[in-house]
């Protein structure tokens, strides 16, 4: 029997309800939630999650700034433009659009983002408020992933978490988060030697690592939950994940499709921190 699917979109559009009502009651207080979205050059992928942010901005009813900028831009105007955000007042979130180009600092730019502002969760001071478990602004893929296991109602405390992938934007993270929920969590990476002996002991499996249906159902515990953080075009153009659907979801519990899974997720948790921060600048949380 075919696993249930955990669908994204829907789980989104619920958040996205409830982030209406509160922006709606911010908005009568005279705060509108601004993010400002800054993206140097024409990576094809990054013009697409910008415009996806713009679309999610105007539906909300927050304010938005998208600056397009060329990719000859320096890291010194770069750094001027992040400034002047830092002191913008009706903007909230600030989010620069990695990767950049080749030229340009990338950790000198997210270092300079104000920490209260930083709506991706990666300037060193949110990320290691998240290590401590202080109160943080979240990366939002990882917030995303922690979300929709809740709402499969499986409790996870006590469960043995196997996060596949060890980045600074999914993988370490989503392992302190899964830390945080009481999960005892296994990070596999490309190195691990005993990969998939790791990942059939896994209640839930958590597969960031970038190659497309890299896990199949030989990797998968009967009846774990299965999130694929994965994005992958194929040469058919086709989008995949990190995990064999077809094959995986004939063994699993609960498993996210790719698309409409984890990546609707990204953009509302983006918009939640937006509200976050706005209520905190102006000091109502």
């Amino acid at each position: 029997m075919s696993a249930p699917v955990i669908n994204g979109k829907q789980v989104s559009e619920e958040i996205r309800g409830g982030l209406r009502g509160e922006v709606e009651r911010l908005v009568k207080q005279g705060i509108t939630p601004g993010l400002a979205v800054v993206l140097v050059g024409e990576d094809p992928a990054s013009q697409v999650y910008v415009r996806n942010k713009e679309k999610a901005c105007q539906d909300l009813g927050y304010y938005s700034e998208v600056h397009r900028l060329p990719a000859s831009t320096t890291e010194k105007e770069l750094l001027a433009l992040v400034d002047k955000l830092n002191r913008q007042t009706n903007i909230h979130g600030i989010l620069v659009q990695l990767p950049l180009p080749k030229h340009i600092n990338e950790k000198a730019i997210i270092d300079a983002i104000s920490v209260e502002k930083d709506v991706d969760g990666f300037h060193p001071v949110n990320v290691g408020n998240l290590v401590i478990g202080d109160d943080s602004l979240l990366p939002c893929t990882p917030a995303g992933v922690i979300e929709l296991i809740k709402r499969t109602g499986i409790e996870m405390a006590g469960k043995h978490a196997v996060v596949i992938g060890r980045s600074n934007i999914v993988g370490k993270p989503v392992s302190l988060l899964l830390q945080r929920e009481h999960a005892t969590v296994t990070m596999c990476h490309s190195r691990t030697a005993n990969m998939k002996e790791l990942t059939a002991q896994a209640d839930i499996l958590v597969v960031a690592i970038g190659k497309a249906n890299f896990v199949d159902a030989s990797y998968v515990k009967p009846g774990a939950v299965v999130i694929d953080v994965g994005m992958n075009r194929l040469d058919s153009g086709k989008l995949a994940g990190d995990v064999d659907y077809e094959s995986v979801k004939e063994v699993s519990g609960p498993i996210t499709p790719v698309p409409g899974g984890v990546g609707p997720m990204t953009i509302t948790m983006l918009m939640q921190n937006t509200l976050i921060a706005a209520k905190r600048l102006n000091g109502l949380a």
